[in-house]
C-alpha cells in the first residue's frame, strides 16, 4: 500500500474510532486524526509481528480492522494520558 493510501487509511480509521469510543475524548477532530494515523501505523506494524498480516490491500478487511484497532488503542491511550479532568 503506498503512502497515500495509508495517510488516508489512518484518517478514516481515526475518525471510526473516536465515534466508536465512548465519552467525550479532548483533542479535537485534527488531533483525532493525527492520532489515527498513528494508531493505523501502531495497528499494522502489530498485525505484522504477531500475526503475520499482509497489508498490502487497500481494501482488504484485515488492513481495515487493524487500522481501527490500532487507532482505537492509540485514543484510548491518549485520553488517559491527557483527558479532561473533573473539577472536585
Amino acid at each position: 500500500m503506498g503512502f497515500f493510501a495509508f495517510l488516508l487509511l489512518g484518517l478514516i480509521a481515526g475518525a471510526i474510532a473516536k465515534m466508536i469510543m465512548p465519552g467525550n475524548q479532548g483533542g479535537g477532530w485534527f488531533a483525532t486524526l493525527l492520532l489515527g494515523v498513528v494508531g493505523a501505523m501502531l495497528g499494522g506494524w502489530l498485525g505484522g509481528l504477531l500475526f503475520g498480516a499482509d497489508l498490502e490491500n487497500f481494501w482488504s478487511i484485515q488492513s481495515w480492522l487493524l487500522a481501527i484497532g490500532g487507532a482505537f488503542i492509540v485514543l484510548l491511550i491518549w485520553g488517559l494520558i491527557f483527558g479532561r479532568k473533573k473539577a472536585a
